[in-house]
């Protein structure tokens, strides 16, 4: 992404922004509340679209107008709300509108193979459930998580964005999702992470850019940062 930016009405929510995302990479994006964070991420997967700027996929100039385009170009965003439905099972959940269907007339959904590719990616992901018959609203906050994680892998998602994937979780929980954003590099994924948790960004992160008022104060790798540089950027302490 280059030079983008993003107005509502007066206010300047992200000025001139530069994203970049290599494969199989994991970038956090970090920042007070109000830095852009959530705008960018938004019109990554396509539910605003940027005032001016470019963005590009593997070389190429694209469009990102609907998060119907962000999905068709393999962009799946976990928000911290999950986008799950509680009163439905874990298998239902896993497809949601993208239901296999059989028979000529395509009305009737293929149950075998929902349970089937759900079943794959869940053991591909070391992923524990109770049952795929176990409605939503019965799962931990760890395995909700865990279960939309799945959902992405599953539709064959290139780059994956997951808005504070441990908000709310304990140590254990968190330590498990953790795990699974790991993985997500492990099986071809690009990742990004958007969380305010800094232990938890440097356990995941090879790299970690920081917005504040719109703009992007810089893009630290990993291994060349520490948590005091970057709360600095964050707060703009640097600036005293």
């Amino acid at each position: 992404m280059r030079g983008i930016y993003k107005y509502f009405g007066g206010v300047h929510a992200l000025e001139n922004v530069d994203f970049e995302l290599y494969p199989q990479e994991i970038v956090a994006l970090v920042g007070d509340n109000g830095a852009g964070k959530s705008t960018l991420i938004k019109i990554i997967s396509g539910v605003y679209t940027a005032d001016r700027g470019e963005i590009y996929l593997e070389g190429k100039r694209i469009q990102i107008q609907s998060p119907s385009d962000a999905r068709a170009l393999g962009i799946e965003t976990v928000y911290q709300e999950l986008a799950l439905v509680e009163t439905r099972d874990v298998a239902a959940n896993f497809f949601l509108g993208r239901e296999p269907t059989k028979g000529r007339s395509g009305i009737f959904i293929d149950k075998k193979k929902v349970e089937e590719v759900t079943v794959r990616t869940l053991k591909k992901l070391s992923i524990t459930l109770p049952s795929l018959r176990t409605a939503v609203r019965y799962l931990s906050g760890g395995q909700r998580q865990a279960l939309a994680v799945g959902r992405a892998i599953a539709w064959g998602r290139k780059i994956i964005i997951m808005d504070e994937p441990t908000a709310a979780l304990g140590v254990e929980e968190s330590r498990k999702v953790l795990g699974l954003v790991r993985q997500l590099k492990e099986h071809g994924a690009s990742v990004i992470v958007i969380s305010h948790n800094l232990r938890h960004v440097f356990s995941v992160a090879e790299r970690i850019i920081v917005l504040r008022g719109g703009k992007r104060i810089g893009s630290k790798l990993k291994s060349e940062t520490s948590g005091d540089e970057i709360v600095k950027l964050i707060t703009g302490a640097e600036l005293i």
